[in-house]
């Protein structure tokens, strides 16, 4: 569903996009990156108010040095350090730079040797929906969720450790289109015995409640794009006179975080070209929910393990997609509770 996502949103939909220009989120690696050069500049750390501290200049040294080396000579010093050799060079020397960043800055005491990449949410839930659609949509076809998949990754450990997955029976348009079926591998049964959106919502809040997550564990929702959230939840919501649940009205885009954290344009940040970049491979049937899930964990798996660190990028508000500045505080999703009627 990633790709025909994207075709469907490039030919227009009904998600109004705030007016205010959107701000890059730079907050995905440990240091700013500057947006036209694209060379790490440390913070500075809370002993010290300027860069005046040698380690600095050691970095840059090391940033430049990485800059002048060929595909080989990353692949080589990667595998010398004992570290993931896969992945195009841009994801190379970013990995490499991260590396001598985290030993530079790990004998000044900011960083602690062996410390998680990650440190401020231990889960990520990764949602990747199907939604009934047709090979040449009209402007006003409804799109209804017809899967509702889950990934559980956490952080510390960046292993999957569980995963929801349920079929939702449509309202609207009640007979899957042809495309739709051979595109997601959704068969008409699967969704005439399942149940209603409303009644699936309720147990995903139940088996995220169950995980304890907004409440002993920080949390966040993750997707590939913009529109699960800001066009299929949001749609599926009206249609059920529900109001929009709490827990998903801000999430990270990981079109956005890869785009901004590698320095690829958007044409490089589909699924599959991400997977391609980082060296890794499609596992399972691609359009399937989970199948994608699963893979977009994969690839923030290993963007956590290149230094990515993740932050909130989108949200919903009054109905409208926004951009969440990279200046906003860092926050995680509250506890899950089933929204209540709009009546």
């Amino acid at each position: 569903m990633e790709e025909y996502k994207e075709n469907v949103q490039d030919r227009g939909g009904n998600v109004k996009l705030s007016s205010k220009p959107e701000e890059d989120d730079k907050s995905c690696s440990r240091v700013r990156v500057c947006s036209n050069i694209g060379e790490p500049v440390p913070q500075a750390s809370p002993t010290h108010g300027d860069f005046s501290d040698p380690v600095y200049k050691e970095i840059a040294l090391a940033n430049g040095h990485i800059n002048r080396m060929n595909k080989d000579e990353l692949r080589a010093k990667l595998a010398e350090l004992k570290l993931d050799t896969r992945g195009v060079k841009d994801v190379m020397k970013k990995r490499l730079k991260n590396y001598y960043k985290k030993q530079k800055l790990s004998m000044t005491q900011s960083v602690t040797a062996g410390e998680a990449t990650d440190t401020y949410y231990d889960y990520v839930c990764v949602v990747d929906f199907e939604a009934t659609c047709e090979q040449d949509n009209p402007a006003d076809f409804t799109h209804e969720i017809i899967e509702f998949p889950m990934v559980l990754l956490n952080t510390h450990t960046l292993e999957i450790e569980d995963t929801f997955q349920e079929y939702v029976r449509p309202e609207v348009n009640t007979q899957l289109s042809e495309f739709c079926v051979k595109l997601t591998g959704i068969t008409q049964k699967m969704v005439d015995d399942a149940d209603t959106f409303p009644d699936v919502l309720e147990r995903v809040v139940l088996w995220l409640q169950e995980k304890e997550l907004g409440t002993k564990y920080k949390y966040t929702l993750l997707t590939d794009g913009s529109w699960d959230m800001s066009k299929f939840m949001n749609t599926q919501c009206r249609l059920n006179r529900l109001r929009y649940p709490q827990f998903a009205k801000k999430w990270i885009n990981i079109k956005k975080l890869y785009g901004n954290f590698y320095k690829v344009p958007r044409t490089q940040t589909k699924l599959s070209s991400m997977l391609e970049k980082l060296g890794l491979k499609y596992e399972g049937r691609p359009h399937s929910g989970l199948d994608d899930s699963r893979n977009i964990a994969h690839i923030v798996m290993r963007m956590l393990q290149d230094g990515c660190q993740l932050r909130i990028n989108e949200r919903m508000h009054e109905g409208q997609l926004r951009t969440v500045p990279s200046s906003a505080p860092v926050e995680g999703a509250p506890p899950p509770h089933t929204p209540r009627s709009r009546d």
